[in-house]
């Protein structure tokens, strides 16, 4: 097997487990004596063995791996009964909600072929992720609201590379995006773990910044089409980069990240929309993305590619017609410097700032936890939360104060405060 680094299969040994312990160390920081859970893909075995060997160097107690095959789901959508597509057992999440109750920390590995359920029909995709999101909700609410800690990364599979990089061989696709992944998590620097530690330090800085201000909107225009001016909830809170879960331990949820996020008003988003890049949603991908909002709703919905899968995305309940998130990325960010489109959430979001339809994150507004109160504030609620991009080099950003005064945050696509 080729190495999938210039230097041979040793730099790339280095590269990785540097990789591992960054997901440890940083990603879930998991204490001595700590416990964890790794999500990953089949083909993460190697991973996920060095990222269970840094745990217990830490201090583990107990490492658990759960393996998923993205192949399996594709068997039932194609193969599977309706019956077999509607079933889905009540005990689904027990086990999860156990390990949430039990303080363990949760790595999540992706690598998934983002077209793999293009040929599937997306109506049963629907009505199974549905069923899915209804099973799982207390789990993702859990971990959503920072109970324990978690990170989420990612790994280059051949069917993912392959996707990015149609015109490489397997192997050179494979050895592309690992490098472009070490690259963008910092890993393939001396010393990952204090380079992280100066980048969240700034993203601090901004979202303290941010909150302090307390806009009432912020409007976004780009040559693409954009003009949307997304109002924010009341008492909202700018996150980015680290967090603290209620347990007081730092870490940081997504790896990369270069964002910087709050909820919107479920009720104040008016505008158009148009998304700067493809999104993949459900195993297909969704490209041309055009929505327009009126008083929080998407009204008008369109899409060049996969418009029946977005429309049962924004039909799944109510709140997935409204926005649950809003978040700045500047355009020079490392991922947008890599110059791919990774056909992955995870990357593309912090390629270019971006909106998410759906459930807000409780963290955002002060006091949010409390249902009611995030309710009041304008959190909007859902089974869903899906993010797309709608930044680009050329995209303004405003903030709008109470009195409606306009103060600039981004010109061409980089911070200007």
């Amino acid at each position: 097997m080729t190495s999938p680094t210039d230097d041979g299969p040793q730099a790339f040994q280095g590269l990785l487990a540097r990789y591992a312990e960054l997901l440890v160390r940083t990603g879930v920081n998991l204490p001595g004596g700590g416990k964890v859970l790794i999500n990953a893909p089949v083909e993460a075995a190697q991973l996920a063995r060095l990222v269970a060997r840094e745990a217990y160097r830490a201090g583990a107690e107990n490492v658990r791996v759960d393996y998923n095959d993205q192949h399996l789901a594709l068997a039932l959508y194609e193969d599977g009964s309706e019956a077999a597509v509607e079933y889905l057992p009540s005990w689904i999440s027990e086990e999860s909600l156990n390990m949430v109750e039990d303080g363990y920390a949760f790595i999540s590995i992706i690598g998934s072929d983002p077209s793999l359920l293009s040929g599937v029909d997306p109506e049963r995709v629907a009505r199974r992720s549905k069923l899915q999101a209804g099973a799982t909700r207390k789990v993702s609410e859990a971990i959503g609201g920072f109970h324990v800690n978690w990170t989420v990364a990612a790994m280059s599979t051949p069917a993912w590379a392959t996707r990015v990089y149609p015109g490489l061989s397997e192997a050179e696709a494979v050895a592309r995006l690992w490098a472009d992944i070490f690259k963008v998590t910092r890993a393939d620097t001396p010393d990952p773990v204090a380079a992280w530690d100066a980048h969240l330090a700034q993203l601090k800085r901004l979202t303290d910044l941010l909150t302090g201000k307390q806009y009432t909107a912020v409007h976004f225009r780009s040559e693409l089409g954009t003009d949307l001016t997304v109002g924010l909830a009341e008492n909202h809170i700018w996150q980015g980069g680290g967090e603290a879960a209620k347990n007081g331990i730092y870490g940081v949820p997504n790896l990369p990240t270069d964002e910087v996020f709050t909820a919107p008003h479920r009720d104040r988003v008016d505008g158009v929309a148009v998304a700067s890049k493809a999104l993949s949603a459900r195993g297909q991908l969704i490209e041309g993305i055009r929505v327009r909002f009126e008083n929080g709703k998407a009204v008008e919905v369109s899409a060049d590619r996969g418009e029946d899968t977005l429309k049962a995305l924004i039909a799944t309940d109510d709140g997935a017609a409204r926005l649950g998130e809003v978040a700045l990325v500047p355009a020079s960010a490392p991922v947008a410097q890599t110059g791919t489109l990774f056909l992955n959430t995870l990357f593309d979001e912090n390629a270019a700032s971006h909106i998410a339809l759906g459930r807000c994150y409780p963290t955002n507004v002060q006091g949010g936890e409390d249902e009611q109160t995030l309710r009041a504030a304008g959190g909007n609620d859902s089974l869903i939360h899906v993010d797309w991009m709608i930044g680009t080099p050329d995209t303004d950003v405003d903030g709008i104060t109470a009195s409606g005064e306009r103060e600039a945050l981004m010109r061409g696509g980089e911070w200007v405060i």
